[in-house]
């Protein structure tokens, strides 16, 4: 039992080795321009060994795009953690999103290549298990503290993500990524105050 608990051990760190590998290339390529030889070469794997874990390259983006999108969605909640208030860590959860807008993984695998490389419905069937969801979770927070109707916070996740994503677009195919991060949370911010009312003056 020990020798097969090491083996499964073994298994899971290679398959997690892949992934970061491949996160590498995909950043830095793009989807259409990683070959699964490329992931070989970097991994230094045989192609058994490979797809021994996955199916092929659509399945080893899928598992990168998952991965980045855990990481984000841990990352983002660590952020809003530190906040007083359920509006208040939407806030700060929103501004996280799009500093992470600017990194070359995130934009290249979840903003750029994941909604075409996987369809849409994958993709957001993906979304909803970390950063949707986790949007949609802080909103039914502040709705519970009065910010807004709850019957109404399943169609504002879906209309705020919708203008996350497109000002994280806005971001991610910026000139001046620092100067475009700055505008597009200004303009979130400026949306969420109508939604949820001004936020408090700091001091």
């Amino acid at each position: 039992m020990p020798s097969l608990n090491l083996k499964v051990q073994k298994g899971l760190e290679t398959r997690r080795d892949i992934v970061e590998r491949a996160t590498q290339l995909f950043a830095e390529l793009g989807y259409a321009g990683v070959s699964i030889e490329a992931v070989l070469a970097a991994c230094q794997i045989s192609r058994g060994a490979l797809y021994h874990h996955f199916a092929g390259k659509e399945a080893l983006f899928e598992a990168v795009f998952e991965a980045v999108e855990i990481s984000i969605t841990e990352r983002t909640t660590a952020v809003a953690g530190r906040a007083q208030t359920p509006a208040g860590a939407l806030r700060a959860g929103c501004d996280s999103f799009l500093d992470f807008a600017g990194e070359k993984a995130v934009r290249q695998i979840t903003l750029i290549d994941a909604p075409t490389a996987l369809g849409w419905a994958k993709w957001r069937e993906i979304d909803e298990r970390h950063a949707f969801g986790l949007l949609k979770a802080a909103l039914a927070q502040a709705s519970a503290g009065g910010a807004l109707p709850a019957e109404l916070v399943d169609n504002f996740a879906h209309m705020l993500l919708a203008s996350l994503m497109e000002v994280a677009l806005l971001i991610a195919r910026a000139d001046d990524h620092a100067a475009a991060t700055a505008l597009g949370k200004a303009s979130i911010q400026t949306l969420l105050d109508r939604l949820l009312g001004a936020a408090p003056a700091a001091g």
